[in-house]
């Protein structure tokens, strides 16, 4: 199959076209994918930020049509269309059981880049591809649990449905599941790419009453504002802190701050502005050598204040995907704002220049 690989950090990727793919095992589907998003995530594999193992196939923000169906799936058939997910969950370990989905003894395939017996069913020329953020969908086919794909309606189009795979669980689940931001309360959001847009969205829907969005890039804001943000302000330009406390009641700070950027920086401020006993959700992955600090955490015990880690938006995605879908077809939830172009496989490097260089906000790859 054609497939990018990832093969040296810092390279470009290069399409090849003799990816082997082996047949679904037991439990697992076979995915001819359709399109897939480029997310942070992915670049910052790419670029070493975070560490990865290589040859690599990244990409994990896709929809695709089931191909081929493992021994003992019931819940799929040939030619059900699917959006994929990086975190499936199981059911049954101890994250599940306790109602913690996204962070399923599966999720650890996002790290080790392999299914869960060690084995990624990818090879080339004899050599073991990885299969980055646990998907590896900038290929023709992945090969994934069952519970990874995530039946939708014929009718939805996956170029769309695609970005719910990451970018929409996370920052829709980030407010909704993570955080729980309730109506009247105050948010604010660091970061207007895909997830915090998505962000915007969730917090719209919970019935914030000011969400106030801070990113450097205008059309982000305009976007923002757009999708339902109350504030916007360009953080090169205005005081971040400052705009935080005014758009809260009475000053006293915001109920909520996301960072959506991977910045632990921003998540330090987070915490300054936040009110006491409120919290900051960490939804964007700093880099492994930007360590969090803060000059007076006993400022932060005092308060009260809250530091909440996020993966998927703790979303159940078997649960969450029809939820965002079903929110998007009744017009609650804009999908298509989220993506400001379109490429072919052929041309992945020129979607990682426009990531790199903050240009639109979410590329889809046409596979």
């Amino acid at each position: 199959m054609r497939a990018a690989v990832l093969e040296q950090i810092g390279a470009p990727l290069v399409v090849h076209d003799d990816v082997e793919a082996e047949e679904p095992r037991v439990g697992e589907v076979a995915v001819r994918v359709s399109h897939c998003g480029v997310c942070h995530s992915d670049l910052s594999l790419v670029s070493g930020a975070l560490p990865v193992a290589l040859p690599v196939i990244l990409g994990h923000e896709a929809a695709g049509v089931v191909e081929a169906v493992g021994p003992g799936v019931t819940t799929l058939q040939i030619g059900d269309h699917v959006v994929l997910t990086p975190c499936p969950p199981c059911g049954h370990c101890p994250w599940c059981v306790r109602g913690q989905w996204s962070l399923c003894v599966n999720s650890d395939a996002m790290v080790t880049n392999a299914h869960p017996d060690g084995g990624t069913r990818l090879s080339r020329n004899g050599e073991v591809v990885y299969r980055g953020v646990g998907v590896a969908a900038f290929a023709e086919i992945v090969i994934i649990q069952a519970n990874g794909a995530v039946k939708v309606p014929d009718d939805v189009p996956l170029d769309v449905a695609c970005v719910i795979g990451c970018a929409v669980q996370t920052g829709v689940g980030a407010v909704l599941n993570t955080a729980g931001v309730e109506e009247g309360d105050t948010v604010l959001v660091m970061g207007a790419g895909g997830i915090g847009l998505s962000i915007v969205q969730g917090a719209r829907l919970a019935g914030a009453s000011r969400i106030l969005v801070s990113d450097p890039v205008a059309e982000r804001r305009e976007r923002a504002l757009a999708l339902g943000a109350t504030d916007a302000i360009d953080p090169t330009v205005d005081d971040l802190a400052t705009a935080a406390f005014d758009v809260s009641p009475g000053g006293i700070g915001v109920d909520w701050a996301f960072d959506a950027v991977g910045k632990s920086a921003l998540i330090a401020l987070g915490l300054d502005v936040i009110r006491k006993g409120g919290s900051t959700v960490m939804v964007g992955v700093p880099a492994m050598d930007d360590p969090l600090t803060h000059a007076l955490p006993a400022a932060l015990a005092a308060g009260g204040k809250n530091l909440l880690g996020c993966l998927l938006g703790s979303c159940n995605s078997l649960r969450d995907i029809p939820r965002l879908i079903a929110l998007a077809q009744a017009g609650q939830l804009d999908l298509e704002a989220l993506i400001t172009s379109r490429r072919p496989l052929a041309d992945i490097n020129l979607a990682f220049d426009d990531l790199r260089d903050a240009v639109g906000v979410r590329t889809i790859i046409e596979i």
